[in-house]
């Protein structure tokens, strides 16, 4: 059971320099920001800033911690991201900025390349059980906890799953971010 601890990933400069982030799983390993497959981070928004473009990456956001922001995309289309734990998917080529609804925010970011992968991000609640299946490619509990038969995920856990013939059946106590990703051609 892989599990990555979100207290202990180094925090980092976005890619314009106006934000910091967590960068919790890449695919593949050890890829940097123009060759990843798919990206799953947790973003400290602190003021208002544009965000990093990244075209060709299909990019899915939801609130964690905070008042959250609206966001202002180049076409005119404002979104308010205030509703916690609530995805939205927009595209990474698209000029955004941002204006803040109350103090610092937290959030949680899914990347993917569109011309290798397709994905979404989706929510999780329980108590329930849940199937994963191979697109899922992490969980992140958000509250609560997640049993699995190798261990227990807590709060501010991500679990990457590894591909196998059989699927695995999570004990779901939790609110759960999780990244669903298909690759393309593997």
């Amino acid at each position: 059971m892989t599990i990555i601890r979100l207290r202990e990933c180094h925090s980092v400069p976005w890619k314009n320099g106006m934000g910091r982030t967590r960068e919790l799983a890449i695919h593949p390993a050890g890829a940097g920001m123009d060759d990843f497959v798919w990206r799953v981070s947790v973003a400290d928004v602190d003021s208002a800033s544009p965000f990093s473009a990244f075209p060709g990456i299909d990019r899915h956001i939801a609130l964690l911690q905070g008042a959250g922001f609206t966001m202002t995309l180049d076409d005119g289309r404002e979104h308010a991201l205030v509703a916690p734990f609530t995805p939205f998917a927009f595209p990474g080529e698209a000029h955004v900025s941002v204006s803040l609804t109350g103090g610092p925010t937290r959030d949680f970011n899914l990347m993917i390349r569109r011309e290798r992968a397709r994905g979404e991000l989706v929510v999780w609640e329980g108590p329930c059980r849940q199937v994963v299946d191979d697109a899922v490619a992490l969980i992140f509990c958000v509250q609560g906890h997640v049993d699995t038969s190798e261990g227990r995920l807590q709060a501010g856990e991500a679990w990457l799953p590894v591909r196998q013939t059989d699927r695995v059946t999570l004990d779901l106590h939790a609110l759960a971010l999780v990244a669903r990703v298909e690759v393309r051609g593997n």
